[in-house]
């Protein structure tokens, strides 16, 4: 997802609590936030860290798009799978709003970036302005029906889109935290902290799901790309994809 002009965060949390609420148990989690922009002190934001906070905003929303409406896709032909439902609406919501509070408390408008558009931060946009997999740049639009493109095949199709998206997340936020920690941004390293450990849960979340449905490897058979059994894992029940 590197070099890709991304859609704005204008109202992401808009967006996330019109399009879908509740978890399988029906609650939305996305509110229970251990994160508060606000208890920090202000850093000065290097170029790269500001880039890197309007990046990530719009990688959690096209995870969260992807795997809602692949989610959306499967039960509408009768199979159900938990975990895009679950890490979408229990996770990625979260994770979305946890950039946006820098976002707003660091006021980014769109002189301030490079190579992505701003993320606004600004209430006024709906979930009709905003639906779910529709964006405004074409490469964007090219990667999520790439990914989509694959997911819709197969139940194991869908598992592997996410083992996919963890992947790069977990890549990205690797560079990312690295850049906040050179330019002593803590709220930023704690930020994409929470994110990494997410990523990390959801993909082990991903692999138990394939290896349910007979995949031996689980991630590892989409080559070594994706193949990560150094990331860490927490205690069984990964693949409820709470955090």
């Amino acid at each position: 997802m590197k070099n890709i002009n991304l859609l704005s965060l204008v109202a992401v949390s808009t967006l996330v609590l019109m399009s879908g609420c509740g978890s399988s148990g029906g609650s939305n989690k996305s509110s229970n936030i251990d994160f508060d922009a606000n208890a920090y002190s202000k850093s000065i934001l290097t170029q790269e860290v500001k880039d890197a906070l309007a990046y990530m905003g719009n990688e959690e929303r096209l995870a969260y798009d992807v795997y809602m409406n692949l989610y959306d896709h499967h039960i509408a032909n009768g199979i159900e799978i938990k975990q895009l439902l679950n890490i979408s609406q229990n996770a990625e919501t979260k994770h979305i709003d946890i950039v946006q509070q820098l976002v707003r408390k660091y006021q980014l408008a769109e002189d301030e970036l490079s190579d992505v558009s701003a993320p606004v931060a600004d209430n006024t946009v709906t979930q009709s302005d905003m639906p779910r997999g529709v964006y405004d740049i074409a490469k964007i639009q090219e990667l999520y029906d790439e990914l989509y493109d694959k997911g819709v095949d197969s139940k194991k199709d869908a598992l592997e889109v996410g083992c996919m998206v963890e992947v790069v997340d977990v890549t990205d936020l690797d560079e990312y935290i690295q850049l906040a920690q050179t330019s002593e941004a803590i709220d930023v390293v704690d930020a994409f902290n929470i994110l990494r450990d997410g990523s990390y849960n959801h993909y082990w979340a991903f692999n138990e799901g394939l290896k349910n449905i007979g995949v031996s490897e689980g991630c590892c058979s989409l080559g070594d790309t994706y193949c990560h059994p150094e990331y860490p894992q927490t205690e069984k029940g990964n693949g409820r994809g709470n955090r």
